[in-house]
């Protein structure tokens, strides 16, 4: 069978953590619509066991060998699955942090699904105006459906319309659409090259 490659993000900082927790679900979902054809190798990442080698990163402008292999599995990915927790209206400084420090162009048509947890509903709507457009700069590929999770929502029967294992089933099903017309490069990209653009002598060449 062919491969596709699922790497998940979770900017989750408690343990344990709802928001690592909803990343799961959404893994799982999209894995089970997914492994009947294809073989999937799910990567699973805590921002905040790389909390400091983001921070060095922004401030050196160099990865740590560990940090750069977390990178290489986002940009090689042939989906993402993207989770913050929603503070003061909007994701998390270390969410954001990590994504100022990857290549602002090698999401570029990667298949995203992005979800969020807050203590009430009151702040769903940080999915589309605060962290869907993150990925639309970044060139990706975001699928319609956001998944949000109050705390409330943990509890729920199912039964509603819009209850929670319905959004992740639904979200994980637009993934796995794309996932699978997926044709990504995997190469890894290399954090020493320099632009194609670039002159060894000097100045930038006209594209």
């Amino acid at each position: 069978m062919e491969t596709r490659k699922l790497t998940v993000i979770s900017a989750g900082l408690s343990q344990p953590s709802s928001t690592r927790m909803l990343a799961d679900k959404l893994a799982a979902a999209t894995l089970a619509r997914l492994e009947d054809e294809y073989t999937v190798d799910v990567v699973t990442v805590d921002l905040k066991d790389f909390a400091h080698d983001i921070v060095n990163n922004m401030l050196t402008g160099f990865p740590s060998p560990k940090l750069e292999e977390v990178i290489a599995s986002v940009e090689t990915s042939d989906g993402l699955i993207a989770v913050s927790p929603i503070f003061t209206t909007s994701y998390s400084g270390l969410f954001k942090s990590f994504f100022d420090v990857v290549d602002n162009k090698a999401l570029t048509d990667l298949p995203v699904l992005i979800g969020a947890t807050a203590g009430t509903p009151r702040h769903s709507l940080a999915l589309d105006y605060a962290m869907r457009p993150v990925f639309n700069y970044l060139h990706a590929v975001v699928v319609p459906t956001g998944v949000f999770a109050a705390t409330g929502d943990w509890g729920d029967s199912g039964d509603k319309v819009r209850s929670l294992p319905e959004r992740i089933d639904r979200g994980a099903g637009e993934l796995a659409e794309l996932m699978k017309a997926s044709e990504r490069s995997h190469t890894v990209r290399d954090p020493f090259a320099l632009d194609t653009s670039l002159s060894p002598v000097g100045g930038f060449q006209p594209s």
